[in-house]
């Protein structure tokens, strides 16, 4: 059966992942949206309450970054990585997921990417918002299709091995593709045949 909802969460994970770093109000919003549904799915809710957690989320990180703007480096990064530590934290616990498990591992895991985020900029904030985005992007495909589920929930350690993969391989896409698209901001030369490029 096919699950509509799941391609929103697909869509805003698909912007995290391969467009964050280009802006901070869209990497905030897709952030705050994704946190939002991803600690929402770990208890198996109705449609409706994922996306009025994940909106919920959004229209949140934004007020929070928006009041304290000059953070905004700290705050993006400890969004996706509270992201990334919702996902963790569903691939970590088999069956029911504890609410103080859950909360311990995404708490851990966003601080770190903050403190990351607020020390290496840009560099560490394209990694960041890359794997949120690509576990946001999983779990809408899961939700999305049937036959896809074990991307979002793995009941066997085959499935655990091949939706760890899956998440590397799109998150590692998504960092290539960014730091193509926005070299300008992370200062990145491009290299011709091993030279780098000159003005001719």
């Amino acid at each position: 059966m096919l699950d509509a909802n799941g391609f929103v969460i697909v869509a805003v994970g698909a912007l995290l992942c391969f467009y964050g770093v280009r802006s901070v109000h869209l990497g905030v919003l897709a952030s705050g949206f994704g946190l939002g549904w991803l600690i929402a799915a770990l208890f198996n809710p109705s449609a409706l309450t994922l996306i009025l957690f994940g909106l919920i989320g959004a229209v949140t990180a934004w007020v929070v970054v928006s009041l304290v703007f000059s953070f905004a480096s700290y705050l993006i990064g400890g969004l996706a990585g509270a992201v990334t530590g919702a996902r963790i934290a569903d691939l970590v616990q088999p069956g029911d997921n504890s609410w103080a498990a859950s909360g311990i591992i995404i708490v851990a895991v966003a601080a770190a990417a903050a403190f990351a985020a607020e020390k290496y900029k840009a560099r560490a904030l394209i990694w960041l918002t890359s794997i949120g985005g690509a576990a946001m992007i999983l779990h809408g495909l899961g939700r999305a299709f049937d036959a896809l589920d074990w991307l979002r929930s793995a009941d066997t350690t085959a499935g655990e091995i091949g939706g760890t993969a899956a998440w590397i391989g799109v998150a590692v896409t998504g960092w290539v593709v960014q730091r193509r698209l926005f070299a300008d901001r992370l200062d990145v030369r491009h290299r011709l045949g091993g030279n780098e490029k000159r003005d001719s």
